[in-house]
């Protein structure tokens, strides 16, 4: 049977080092159910309150790299503590989550869990009161400098790509278009249909 300390050997392999000892103290608050997901693409995480018998429950995409993995769990562990302390009506990422989301961030941030400038990036993003990283350009730039690296010619960012380029994304070919407000219109060639793209996907540059 597997007990609470092969649970954190667990989870610590997803971390950056140093943070499990910060975290224990914090996931021990309250019953908790805590799955590791396979990649998803349109979140980095969840929470959903208490349901009859089931727990508080957050899942993580185990994806992640160790530095976006911790601040998706803190993002996520946020709901649940303003759940329990403010109930369900307050706005999901209104000043009651903010709250609790910059509390439990800053232990991490003085104990010198991340590198120099990814603190300094998520601090200015927790003052920004960014809704998550996914939203926060500026944070998720830098956090995306600790991902794995894939091969030189393999990967650019949408933002990257001058008007009019063709890409890969999702196995499907786009023409990048103009930037509005805070993504990227683009046509899929096949359908002639217009999508929304993120300025930081990751997709596959192609040839005319």
């Amino acid at each position: 049977m597997a007990t609470l300390k092969d649970s954190y050997q667990a989870l610590n392999r997803y971390l950056p080092e140093g943070s499990i000892d910060l975290l224990r103290p914090l996931l021990s608050q309250y019953p908790l159910q805590l799955t590791i997901s396979k990649p998803r693409k349109t979140k980095f995480g969840d929470y959903r309150f208490p349901q009859g018998e089931k727990p508080h429950r957050i899942s993580i995409n185990g994806n992640l790299n160790p530095y976006s993995f911790l601040i998706t769990l803190l993002h996520e562990y946020a709901h649940l503590v303003a759940f329990d302390k403010f109930g369900r009506k307050i706005k999901p990422h209104g000043e009651e989550w903010q709250f609790c989301f910059k509390d439990i961030s800053h232990p991490f941030i003085e104990a010198n869990v991340f590198p120099q400038k990814l603190k300094l990036a998520f601090r200015q993003s927790l003052a920004r009161g960014h809704a998550s990283s996914a939203t926060d350009l500026q944070l998720l730039r830098v956090l995306k400098d600790y991902d794995a690296e894939v091969p030189s010619d393999a990967l650019t960012f949408v933002e990257n790509l001058k008007l009019g380029e063709l890409f890969l994304l999702n196995d499907r070919v786009f023409k990048r278009g103009v930037k509005s407000r805070k993504r990227f219109r683009c046509m899929e060639i096949e359908s002639r249909k217009e999508y929304m793209v993120h300025p930081l996907a990751e997709v596959n540059r192609l040839e005319e």
